[in-house]
Order: C-alpha cells, then structure tokens, then sequence
C-alpha cells in the first residue's frame, strides 16, 4: 500500500497523522534528561487522543551536570529579578544558552499587563 492510499485508509478511520518539523526533543526526568537530536515527530490523532511519537539518535544527560555549569550568581541574579523558584531560573538559564538577560525577560514576558 502507498503512503497516499495508507493516509485515507487512516482517515476513514478517523485518525489523523500530521508530521512536524521538530530539531530537538528534550524529555525532561527527575534525574535526567533525554535528548533527541534531530528527530522524527509525528502527531497523531485518534478519537479524540494526541500521542506523539518520536525516532531519532539520543543522548542522555545527568540533571546534576547540566546545574554544574550554571554559575549560582547567575541563577541568584535570575531568581531575583524574575521572582521565580531556583528551578524555573537553572531552567531558563538553560534554554538561554546562559544569557542572564534573555532567561529573564522569558521568564517575564506576559506578566506584564
């Protein structure tokens, strides 16, 4: 069966399937983290339900080595202007490459009224 035929047959039956064009999956544990690098996403809809599903090459990484190279000026300095927890700073310091200004005006943008 063709892709083309095996999309209508999945419509018929009421599912849905969209692929995204994601770069990265970060599956965020306890402990850990999970990345996957250049991934394939598909988002698939089926009675109502969204499940995702996700193939590519992966990386662990140990929550406790991405804090080691967050300066704690840095997160004291986040926390403090952005009046979050210590987790939401090493968060946003992290998504920002490290970029104090940049982790706290997205930590901000959209409370302002």
């Amino acid at each position: 069966m063709n892709p083309k035929q095996m999309k209508k047959v999945m419509q018929s039956m009421g599912i849905k399937q969209e692929e995204l064009d994601a770069e990265e999956v970060v599956i965020r544990l306890a402990d850990r983290e999970i990345v996957i690098h250049e991934p394939q996403v598909s988002r698939v809809t089926m009675m109502g339900q969204v499940t995702y599903q996700v193939a590519g090459s992966t990386e662990e990484r140990s929550r406790s080595d991405l804090d080691a190279d967050i300066p704690d000026e840095d997160v004291e300095t986040v926390l403090s202007q952005a009046h979050v927890s210590e987790q939401e700073a090493k968060d946003a310091l992290r998504r920002s490459g490290g970029d104090i200004a940049q982790a706290i005006l997205d930590l901000t943008r959209g409370r302002q009224s």
